[in-house]
């Protein structure tokens, strides 16, 4: 899937395009909840991944989302963002929207945890369970 947006940007889930050290720097500096993860940690995580979906200006990562899945019934929505600098465009919506509802997994139930941003999942169907984890229910296929 490769989706152009608004201004220059575009989504894109080629793994191989994804720029780890971007992901790292952002997870590892700016997500209260990967401060410590190493590099290395952040590259097998996004190796491994089911699906990343990257937001790009140009050549450059701007936003990022990775999605663990069992195959068959759950799905998790991890990792994701927005660089500060290109928030305010609507690139977090299109980025969630992409990769809950328009990916392979768009009938899963889906979880994601967050203390940040629920009104923008609320958008998608996910509602609060707890004072951090949001799930979306799965839908008929």
């Amino acid at each position: 899937m490769r989706r152009l947006l608004a201004d220059g940007y575009e989504l894109d889930d080629d793994p191989s395009r994804i720029d780890v050290a971007a992901v790292h720097d952002f997870l590892s500096k700016h997500a209260n909840w990967a401060l410590s993860w190493s590099y290395d940690e952040v590259k097998r995580l996004v190796e491994q991944a089911q699906r990343v979906v990257g937001v790009y200006h140009g050549t450059t990562l701007v936003g990022f989302s990775r999605t663990v899945s069992d195959g068959h019934w759950i799905t998790y929505l991890a990792d994701c963002y927005v660089l500060a600098e290109h928030r305010g465009r609507n690139l977090g919506y299109e980025l969630v929207r992409e990769t809950v509802e328009a990916g392979p997994y768009a009938n899963h139930g889906w979880l994601l945890h967050t203390a940040e941003a629920s009104g923008l999942y609320k958008r998608f169907g996910f509602i609060m369970r707890s004072d951090y984890l949001m799930e979306r229910p799965a839908t008929d296929a």
